[in-house]
């Protein structure tokens, strides 16, 4: 960014259309919605993807984005909440319609790869499912306030609600994450222990 130039007057720009301005600020951003939308998809290739539409997104509604504290940064993630939100649902459906698909031939059986894998990555698993289980407003807060460590003034006007609104959901979204983190423990061990 060429000093002395403020994100706030490069978005100004972006706004005029001014791609080179809206360029400057995807350079800002994108590694932290890239990061962000990784932990909510577990998929470079997803985060990629995810990234890239938050962005054609903010570039298609740059008039309509807000400026919180000299930043879209707020929407950027919220967007990306929304989007990976959205990938997820058509992934799901994807999986659906592939199982309805006859199999064609016999597989040989993987669980010995699957076992390590499953034993790699048992705490993440946890905590993604645990994550994905609850609502969109305690993902949304958890994802502010948590993950990206945004302040409870910004997160408050990215969602916009009241700082005391994001306060109650934050500590809300806090006890059912380690409450779904448990629930999420005891089923993989019950669901290892059943496949030994």
């Amino acid at each position: 960014m060429t000093p002395g130039v403020s994100e706030v007057d490069l978005w100004s720009r972006a706004i005029d259309d001014d791609a080179i301005a809206f360029g400057r600020v995807f350079e800002m951003h994108a590694d932290r919605v890239f990061g962000h939308s990784l932990r909510l998809t577990q998929s470079a290739a997803d985060a990629d993807d995810v990234t890239a539409l938050v962005f054609l997104e903010a570039w298609r509604r740059r008039k309509a984005v807000p400026v919180i504290d000299g930043s879209i940064i707020g929407w950027l993630l919220v967007t990306a909440n929304y989007t990976a939100r959205n990938l997820a649902r058509s992934m799901r459906r994807h999986r659906l319609a592939m199982s309805k698909l006859p199999l064609l031939v016999d597989e040989p059986d993987p669980t010995s790869a699957v076992d390590h894998r499953i034993d790699a990555a048992a705490n993440d698993i946890g905590v993604m499912v645990a994550f994905s289980s609850l609502s969109r407003h305690d993902q949304d807060v958890l994802a502010l306030c948590v993950l990206e460590e945004l302040s409870l003034a910004h997160a408050a006007h990215a969602l916009r609600v009241p700082i005391g609104t994001v306060k109650s959901r934050l500590s809300r979204a806090k006890a059912r994450l380690a409450r779904a983190v448990r629930e999420s423990s005891v089923q993989a061990n019950a669901v290892l222990e059943g496949t030994s």
